[in-house]
């Protein structure tokens, strides 16, 4: 599907339900930035545009500051300038000053605040960060955006998303993202998608939670950490025994898993890692493959309908035809009847 904005061909690929349809075309339609007077019309705005794209609100900005940024990522969020606002936004959109530009994640319930500066690439580094949320579930609408977004993907398996534990883990993984902004940092839960999760070999017996550094394609990074010991031995009266422990630092367990964290992303930066490969097709080739797989029930069905289409049409344009010489048989039957009907011999003169 194409769309033409001011007559340039677009390729849309967004959903193709009827009210998501609607929803992308006022995306695409609308000004590059939203000019919001008032309280209300905040509100509104973020209301009317929905959950199914970040929304970026500048307070006390000039609207030319970001129509760069609104223009070259207009595909993909909601940009806007408030021009009057009360002390009430300040309070709902977390910022404290002014000059100040707010990404808001609906869906996800997540924000941040960029103070600035606002020149150079400082700021097109921030909304192209904040494109996705700090802490992002794994799903297929998900995996598309964090393969559009080409970051290391710092991912955190768990046993179910929704337990205690785990609603506590992702919010130390949120802090964790804004001060690793070079990241992205997601979840995924065994109860959740567990095809997924098994291709980084996640058994029944595998310890969780568990970190690891996922490239988005077919390898990921675990760390390890190395303590070297030294054994004396005594009666010898030398030492020269040396051994390795090795630390798995991707296995968090309950206690001060910030620390714990921030050990597992030194060790990564450190290069202390072993690169593994999924035990099964990347789970990108994987959308791709059922990408494939419906274009080809799509020819199929299309097929099907004209070849439908072309079997009625035949059965249409015979059907008057046999009427036609069934009327003319009738009408042959009728003529003959009458014929024989009128000679009879008894009537010949001699």
């Amino acid at each position: 599907m194409k769309l033409f904005m001011h007559g340039v061909p677009v390729d849309y690929t967004g959903p193709r339900k009827a009210e998501l349809l609607v929803r992308f075309l006022k995306k695409f339609v609308s000004p590059d930035v939203s000019l919001l007077e008032t309280d209300s019309v905040i509100q509104n705005f973020v209301e009317m545009v929905g959950t199914d794209f970040p929304v970026f609100i500048g307070f006390g900005l000039n609207e030319s500051v970001i129509l760069d940024g609104a223009r070259k990522y207009k595909k993909k969020a909601w940009f806007s300038v408030a021009k009057d606002y009360s002390e009430e936004m300040m309070v709902a959109y977390d910022f404290d000053k002014v000059p100040a530009l707010v990404s808001l994640h609906p869906k996800y319930k997540e924000q941040s605040v960029f103070y600035g500066p606002f020149e150079g690439d400082f700021l097109e580094d921030f909304i192209r960060q904040n494109l996705l949320p700090p802490t992002v579930p794994i799903r297929f609408e998900t995996l598309k955006l964090m393969n559009d977004d080409k970051r290391k993907i710092v991912l955190a398996i768990m046993e179910d998303e929704l337990d205690e534990k785990s609603l506590k883990l992702v919010k130390i993984l949120r802090s964790a993202a804004t001060a690793n902004r070079d990241l992205i940092f997601g979840y995924v839960g065994v109860k959740q998608w567990g095809e997924f999760v098994d291709a980084f070999d996640i058994t029944k017996s595998s310890k969780l939670p568990k970190l690891l550094v996922w490239d988005g394609n077919e390898e990921y990074h675990t760390v390890k950490e190395y303590l070297s010991t030294h054994l004396i031995c005594l009666d010898i009266l030398f030492s020269g025994f040396k051994f390795h422990h090795v630390i798995d630092l991707e296995d968090l367990d309950d206690n001060d898993q910030g620390t714990q964290i921030s050990r597992f992303l030194e060790g990564y930066r450190g290069g202390r890692t072993i690169k593994r490969k999924l035990s099964s097709p990347s789970p990108f080739d994987f959308i791709s493959s059922l990408t494939s797989i419906r274009t080809v029930y799509l020819i199929v069905f299309v097929v099907a309908v004209v070849m439908v289409i072309l079997l009625l049409s035949t059965r249409s344009a015979d059907t008057p035809q046999v009427t036609q010489d069934g009327a003319e048989v009738t009408e042959a039957s009728v003529s003959q009847d009458k014929s024989s009907s009128s000679y009879r011999p008894g009537d010949k003169e001699d």
